[in-house]
């Protein structure tokens, strides 16, 4: 890493949701956030649910986020990588990010290693034991043939459609804030699964809506919280992670 810079990561701003006045909030949020930390940001991770819908026809992507969406196209522009990971939410990105922006799309976890730290990265929607319902929904919705159906229907209907199912969804999710302990929490199960066979000083993952920092044997699982009650996201200087809240 480079001198005085720092490796910032966020999930689950969940655009788009709620009424226009809280979404544009909350879009006013992240950006004064972005600009607070484009000065010293040496990589950004987007880790999943950014859009509380997103759906890209092949002409036609959902409207609204423009100043998100340039303000992302600062950083890229300036140098700074910017790495987006699909959430549950808005897993039907295909290409018009990457072309527009120049972010890099990530479909699954990844492994990177910065001053000899080493993460693993992912939204984390579909990870540990159990929850095979949403795993087979996942299973369904990443297949070629249901993406070319669902760009069937007229956007008008599609997005109606996504975003009702959508609300129900961010709805529960959030009636579920509490810790539901270490035997019920997937990604803890998981975390405690994969360091029997892999070295790892940072988990980072998004979807859960709770900041979480948790030791897991030599490793810290952090969970970014969300954007809708917690505003919160990590920052890696070097040395440390620290889960941090922002305050405009």
């Amino acid at each position: 890493m480079s001198t005085g810079k720092k490796i910032y990561f966020a999930s689950d701003f969940h655009l788009g949701l709620g009424s226009l006045e809280a979404t544009t909030a909350r879009e006013a949020r992240v950006i004064s956030w972005l600009d607070s930390i484009k000065h010293d940001t040496e990589e950004l991770f987007l880790v999943g649910d950014l859009f509380d819908v997103w759906f890209e026809y092949k002409r036609v992507i959902p409207k609204g986020y423009v100043r998100f969406l340039a303000k992302i196209a600062e950083f890229t522009q300036a140098g700074i990588p910017v790495h987006i990971f699909t959430g549950n939410h808005d897993m039907w990105m295909f290409d018009y990010l990457e072309k527009e922006l120049g972010v890099k799309i990530y479909r699954e976890p990844i492994t990177r290693e910065f001053n000899g730290k080493i993460f693993f990265i992912g939204h984390g929607d579909g990870l540990g034991p159990g929850d095979r319902g949403y795993k087979f929904i996942k299973s369904i919705f990443r297949s070629k043939f249901c993406q070319w159906l669902y760009a069937r229907f007229h956007p008008n209907f599609g997005i109606w459609l996504a975003t009702y199912f959508s609300q129900k969804g961010v709805g529960k999710k959030e009636r579920e804030n509490a810790y539901m302990g270490d035997d019920k929490e997937y990604l803890v199960l998981f975390c405690n699964e994969y360091v029997k066979n892999h070295k790892v000083d940072y988990f980072i993952f998004g979807h859960r809506h709770l900041p979480l920092e948790k030791q897991i044997q030599n490793s810290l699982y952090v969970n970014l919280g969300d954007w809708i009650k917690f505003n919160s996201y990590a920052v890696f200087d070097g040395e440390k992670l620290e889960l941090k809240y922002w305050q405009k």
